[in-house]
């Protein structure tokens, strides 16, 4: 038995849902352990682009057990959507869990979440909208809407006559908003109740009684180690714990359980929304990036920041997550640059910090970052490769000194969406084996 966890490195964006596509072709499970429908993996496969935002990406792949587990918060309507256009393409979803204990986004989640991001003015976060902060907020103020509520009608309708009046009473005096009735929302859960109801479940015993038969689990993060709500960049953070410690918070299944905990990181870094980015390229070369990497989101379509790889950052999610090994993705992006640059550390106040400045926003306010420059590669090389040997020469010395950088090998590299465009490093494990370390 292996369980192996896949995070992001940096602010999100990182293209794990690749890597987890990759690895699910030798799981058996694939776990998604937090965050909710703010989250948006892409992944391509036989040519057609499939958009996760809930359901875990591995569900492409036949005979896995795909779990939604407790640490999530799902957005009902969104998910119902989500299962019917993937069953619209032909993907079977039999195999989809669903945890009776993960929280429930309702409509006055969203409207909460749009008001308080319109009041917070100058200072807003940059949240989706979707309803994910407030709904974690009610989970932590034990006044939550449960997955297995809304498959109970009498629980259901208990729990939200208690609820629904506090809610009413912050829309209607302090945002000056419509308040929701009991019934309005029963009514609509209604409408989505039975196609999700034979999907939900105990999964937490689900997951011990997969490791109990020895069987090979991946996990899959939601955003990515600099937006975690208690060690990323305070406020400009999600509200839960992508990092890798977030895999057994979100399922119940402890830490001694997890095998191989490998990290995503993309040859340049980039963000969405506020907050303090040190290596952003303000210039043609993000904008550029920005083009060629199709950086826009998944979810929102904003934008994103784009810089060049800070790989400062990069050695606080190896320290935090406990990182065994990192996938470098984008190098196709990077390609034509007559130069890259890496940053290596930050200076502030002209001296040089010994380590990144972690888990709130004030101290990253003010660095500088330090830059390496290296050499670039040609398209054609990147465009042509077929295997890790076939890179140009420049792109695997960047490769060499991200490794070097990270303290952690490079077991894969992408230089494209497609499976067939991510290689394995020479002497490193193959997908199977790494649930075999």
């Amino acid at each position: 038995m292996g369980a192996v966890v896949v995070v992001g490195t940096h602010w999100g964006d990182e293209a794990k849902g690749k890597l987890v596509d990759i690895l699910c072709q030798e799981a058996d499970a694939v776990i998604r352990y937090g965050g909710g429908p703010n989250a948006g993996h892409t992944v391509q496969f036989a040519g057609t682009q499939y958009k996760f935002h809930l359901i875990p990406s591995g569900v492409l792949t036949p005979g896995v057990v795909s779990i939604m587990a407790d640490g999530m918060v799902i957005d009902p309507w969104a998910l119902t959507e989500e299962i019917n256009a993937l069953v619209a393409k032909g993907i079977d979803v039999s195999g989809l869990r669903i945890s009776q204990n993960a929280h429930v986004i309702l409509p006055y989640h969203r409207d909460l979440d749009m008001h308080e991001e319109t009041a917070r003015g100058k200072a807003k976060i940059g949240t989706t909208g979707r309803g994910v902060g407030p709904c974690y907020a009610d989970k932590a103020s034990r006044v939550g809407i449960r997955m297995g509520d809304i498959i109970n009608p009498a629980r259901l309708r208990e729990r939200l006559e208690q609820i629904i009046p506090l809610k009413n009473a912050i829309l209607k005096h302090v945002f000056q908003a419509d308040a929701y009735s009991v019934d309005t929302i029963i009514k609509q859960l209604g409408t989505v109740t039975a196609t999700l109801a034979p999907y939900i479940c105990d999964t937490q015993a689900l997951a011990h009684d997969l490791m109990d038969a020895g069987s090979k689990i991946l996990f899959e993060g939601a955003q990515a180690t600099m937006l975690d709500l208690d060690g990323g960049t305070y406020p400009f953070v999600t509200s839960s714990h992508p990092i890798s410690g977030g895999a057994t918070i979100g399922t119940g299944v402890p830490p001694t359980a997890i095998t191989q905990v490998l990290g995503v990181v993309k040859a340049y870094t980039t963000r969405v929304g506020s907050g303090t980015f040190p290596t952003e390229l303000l210039d043609e070369r993000g904008d550029r990036i920005r083009e060629r990497g199709h950086e826009y989101g998944t979810t929102t379509g904003r934008p994103r920041r784009c810089g060049w790889l800070d790989a400062f950052a990069l050695t606080h999610a190896v320290r935090v997550n406990g990182l065994t090994g990192i996938h470098i993705g984008h190098l196709d992006v990077l390609a034509g640059f007559d130069e890259v640059q890496i940053c290596t550390g930050y200076t502030r106040g002209g001296a040089a910090l010994n380590r990144f400045p972690s888990g709130d926003v004030q101290l990253l306010d003010g660095c500088e970052p330090v830059f390496e420059t290296l050499p670039g590669w040609d398209e054609a090389g990147v465009e042509n490769a077929t295997s890790y040997d076939e890179l140009p020469n420049n792109a695997k010395a960047y490769i060499a000194r991200v490794q070097e950088l990270a303290g952690v090998p490079a077991r894969f590299v992408s230089v494209g969406p497609g499976r067939e465009q991510t290689f394995q490093l020479p002497d490193s494990p193959s997908a199977a084996d790494i649930f075999n370390l």
